[in-house]
Formats: C-alpha cells, structure tokens, sequence
C-alpha cells in the first residue's frame, strides 16, 4: 500500500512520512510513505491508495476524496499536534483507522 501525506510546501509532510514509515517497519506493515504537496497532489493521487492529509489543508478534504474516489483511496486528516508524534505511532493508528473503515464501511 501506498501512502501520500500532503501538506502545502511538502515540508512537514515530509518529517510525518519518515516517521510513519518507521512505524510501519516496527509494525511489519509493508507499505510506503512518501511526501506530497498540493502542487503534487494531481500526479502523486494517482499512485495513492490512502492520503494523509495535513490539518492545515482540511477545507479541502471533500474536494480531495473526490479525486480519490474513483480508486477507493481513503483520505484521513492528520491532527493539529501530528508534529509531535516523533514515532509516528499515532500516525500509524489513523492509517490502520482508515484500513479497518475501508474493509468494514458502514
């Protein structure tokens, strides 16, 4: 599974995808996190099949689920605080949130 964490710049995204990726290893999970921008988002969507999406970017969450749609990709917004997650443990539990809403939708 591929992962793309957007943010604006792809700065910050960029510490949340190592992290998370780290996490992932930990937890035998073979998937991929890579950083992505809003200028990005056009040619990384189409590889995606999740988006982490940062909190600043959360007025664009619908639009984003609508370019996603098409390939089932679900699109979880990262808290305010995803900064401190230096593990990316909590990263990791929305990814698995997201993975269990996918298999299980209600």
């Amino acid at each position: 599974m591929k992962i793309l964490v957007m943010c604006g710049a792809g700065a910050s995204s960029t510490f949340v995808a190592q992290r998370l990726n780290r996490a992932l290893a930990d937890a035998g999970m073979p998937h991929t996190a890579w950083a992505g921008s809003q200028s990005s988002l056009l040619h990384d969507i189409d590889t995606a099949d999740m988006v982490l999406l940062g909190p600043h970017l959360a007025d664009t969450i619908e639009e984003i689920r609508g370019l996603t749609a098409p390939q089932g990709a679900p699109v979880q917004l990262l808290p305010e605080d995803i900064n401190s997650d230096l593990d990316g443990t909590r990263a990791l539990a929305l990814v698995r949130q997201a993975l269990t809403t996918k298999a299980n939708p209600s």
